[in-house]
């Protein structure tokens, strides 16, 4: 099958960047696909934070033709060009948020009008999480276009079905077994982090919709019961200094660890290697990569119950589940961890369910369509 997918790569930075290389390479093993990537994704008020990995020696890339201006029409008339000489039996795109609709939109209408190319939209989002009153107009408008759907959590089938009822469209999950390399040992990384003997991780990009806030607020109640530290990673989307001050007010400032910086590829694995759980505190969410990076070192997890996260936990066996919002929820499912830490194998659990994440099986719910 000839395929040809739309989306970033290397140099730039985050989950979907890893995660669309991840396809991109596993697809190729089967397929003859052509990835076309960007040379600007978002202009700099969308995307406040840098936009290119300057930072990783190893990187997660894929061959690429780097052509898409998200504001220059041309460089979207030369991608239609490139898929016409491909002749291409699928074209993939990724949604992520409403403002590469007028990109994608003008692409998928010239594929329906000259070619035979069926559309396979993978929807990280259905619906952003934070939402403008045009958001599902504009979804209903572009998904007509669209022949096949991938979601990747039960709330976004739900919301895609509303939007679209009649969509063609299937569940999936995949994995981010990328970082895990063996190359730290977990006793000198914590000694070289100055980190003690129970350690929880908050990772990613700290933006409001994450709930770092309630986590920092759940620290006091934690700290009643367990002698622990709150390692939080990840570069800072909102203003650093309100985190700062929670932390001093809460008096936790002893207890956190804080690396305020977007970590590169070969330095992930430390931080999860070193903790005995991830804590995931959303306000909303559909899903997120953080839980699959957490199983491929076979880490538990507790989340809150907030979009797609609640259906890949298994409930007391791969972690806990909370309601969003609830510093004392998220308390008393870190001190219920580390009570039954000794009694439930986590780890053998999390080696199980991680086997449906495979890329195979990713790829089989694509060819499966056709």
């Amino acid at each position: 099958m000839k395929i040809v997918c739309i989306g970033p790569t290397a140099p730039y930075k985050g989950g979907i960047s890893h995660y669309n290389t991840l396809l991109c390479q596993s697809l190729s093993k089967y397929h003859d696909l052509e990835l076309i990537s960007w040379k600007r994704r978002y202009p700099a008020f969308l995307y406040p934070a840098e936009q290119f990995d300057k930072a990783s020696k190893k990187k997660i890339s894929s061959d690429a033709k780097f052509i898409l201006d998200c504001l220059n029409p041309f460089t979207w008339c030369k991608a239609c060009k490139i898929i016409k000489k491909k002749k291409a039996d699928l074209l993939i795109f990724h949604w992520v948020t409403p403002f590469l609709f007028p990109i994608f939109y003008f692409i998928s209408i010239i594929v329906k009008t000259f070619l035979k190319t069926k559309i396979l939209l993978i929807c990280h989002n259905v619906l952003p999480h934070e939402r403008g009153f045009l958001d599902k107009y504009i979804a209903m408008v572009f998904f007509s276009t669209v022949d096949y759907f991938i979601v990747h959590s039960k709330e976004d089938l739900s919301n895609l079905q509303r939007i679209k009822s009649k969509a063609k469209v299937k569940l999936g999950f995949a994995n981010f077994d990328i970082f895990n390399d063996g190359k730290y040992n977990t006793k000198k990384t914590k000694k070289k982090l100055n980190l003690n003997k129970n350690v929880i991780l908050f990772f990613g990009f700290v933006r409001k919709y994450k709930g770092l806030d309630y986590l920092l607020k759940a620290m006091p109640e934690i700290l009643d019961s367990i002698d622990l530290q709150l390692l939080v990673v990840g570069e800072f989307w909102e203003d650093k200094s309100y985190y700062v001050d929670l932390i001093n007010q809460l008096n936790i400032k002893n207890n956190i660890k804080l690396v305020d910086n977007y970590v590169p590829n070969e330095e992930v694995g430390k931080y999860f290697l070193v903790s005995d759980v991830v804590v995931l505190p959303y306000v909303s969410a559909t899903q997120s990569g953080i839980i699959q990076i957490s199983f491929s070192f076979n880490k538990p997890v507790i989340s809150t119950r907030v979009g797609g996260l609640g259906d890949v936990v298994l409930e007391g066996k791969t972690g806990y589940l909370v309601e969003p919002k609830n510093p004392s929820a998220i308390a008393k499912a870190v001190i219920k961890f580390y009570k039954n830490i000794d009694k439930v194998d986590f780890s053998k659990w999390v080696e199980k369910e991680k086997k449906k994440f495979s890329w195979d099986r990713y790829i089989y719910l694509i060819e499966d369509f056709l």
